[in-house]
């Protein structure tokens, strides 16, 4: 027979090592050398073995002490068990606390029959953009389930009480044990009798066909907060499903959908829009008033602006829903309209202007606002486009 390695060697650690090193150690080696990984691989399952064996003597504290003092000799063959003289089929919850779910290892059994907290409802209210902005209330009518008033949520006729599920002793989780290649492995399942819950319902109440609760529409007011967007939600504690066996209730989920504005777009908490303005605006500037989502807003237009210039309006954006007196921006921007139609007197006017300019101004019978281009491209201050 080959002569064992060291178990600090196997796993390649220093004899220093700590639980927390020798557990990251091991989890590295036996995922190189799982058989599930490396299948029909002699060598592998041999080394994964060794690894094991390494592992469940070094992280024990009084195993670990034993080998340090006696070696190998500290677990003699002849003690019985897997791998000299400890047992393999603890190795259930090595892997249960090393892997988890993976490979199948088993896990330490748990009760699943304690309280547990409701599960959650979604649902979705529609708001216009305003009041997503400035906030609003609704009104919704939803089917929620409370607790039956004739078996008190016990869900068994008056006069009889739920019994312990006789398959699982009310833990409501049953054990299967099983010999593996590896020794013995433990699965936890829930129990197929009781569902989980570790109680039989014989005789189920008529009101509610044995489930402890029943239906019944509640109307909830949901506070919709200035600033919330698009797509946010809003948690409302408290007024989900039920909790099981005494757990607290679930939460109600809003979903908030807002309405597109005709005018006004948003980006998180900024406000864009445009406005169009004259071409008489544009050239001599002037007071504007433009939409905001307050109201009218009278603002100033600077002589000579272009067409699509953007005006910042600090502060008539959305209200942020940290602090509803913190609000974000509004953008204008500003677009020359120029005019599809004149009259005589106005043509005469623009040609005159145009004379002024170096620019060559058509006949009026010309279409109305076209004008011509002659020799003022050759003038200084003018680049061909």
């Amino acid at each position: 027979m080959a002569e064992k390695r060291d178990y600090y060697e196997v796993l390649g650690v220093n004899k220093g090592a700590t639980d927390a090193e020798i557990k990251k150690a091991y989890r590295v080696v036996a995922k190189k050398y799982h058989p599930d990984t490396n299948p029909g691989n002699a060598e592998a399952e041999e080394k994964f073995k060794e690894a094991a064996e390494a592992y469940a003597v070094l992280s024990d504290p009084d195993k670990r002490a034993k080998y340090d003092q006696y070696g190998h000799a500290a677990f003699d063959q002849s003690a019985g068990g897997g791998f000299g003289g400890f047992d393999f089929a603890d190795m259930g919850d090595i892997f249960g606390d090393i892997f988890g779910d993976m490979f199948g290892g088993g896990s330490r059994q748990r009760q699943s029959n304690g309280p547990i907290k409701g599960a959650n409802i979604k649902t979705t209210v529609r708001v216009t953009f305003e009041e997503a902005v400035f906030g609003t209330q609704e009104e919704l009518e939803l089917p929620l389930k409370d607790e039956c008033d004739v078996c008190k949520g016990t869900g068994s006729q008056p006069g009889h009480q739920p019994e312990t599920c006789g398959k699982c002793a009310g833990k409501g989780q049953v054990v299967y044990t099983q010999q593996s290649l590896f020794g013995m492995a433990r699965t936890v399942s829930t129990c197929p009798d009781c569902g989980g819950s570790g109680k039989i319902i014989k005789y189920k109440c008529s009101n509610c066909a044995g489930s402890g609760f029943v239906k019944s529409k509640k109307k909830i007011q949901v506070a919709v907060p200035a600033g919330i967007d698009n797509g946010q939600s809003i948690r409302i504690r408290a007024k989900g499903e039920p909790g099981i066996n005494g757990g607290e209730r679930g939460d109600l989920l809003v979903t908030v959908l807002v309405d597109r504005h005709p005018t006004f777009q948003r980006q998180e908490y900024d406000i864009y829009s445009t406005e169009p303005i004259s071409f008489t605006q544009a050239a001599l500037g002037g007071k504007v008033s433009v939409n905001t989502i307050d109201g009218p807003y009278e603002l100033e237009i600077k002589p000579g602006t272009q067409t699509d210039t953007k005006v910042k309006l600090k502060g008539k954006g959305v209200p942020t829903l940290r602090n509803k007196n913190v609000r974000g921006d509004h953008y204008v921007t500003l677009v020359v309209q120029v005019p599809d139609k004149l009259t005589e007197e106005q043509k005469n006017i623009l040609n005159q202007y145009a004379n002024t300019t170096g620019v060559n101004a058509r006949s009026s019978k010309d279409s109305a606002g076209s004008f011509s281009f002659g020799d003022h491209k050759k003038k200084k201050g003018f680049k061909k486009m």
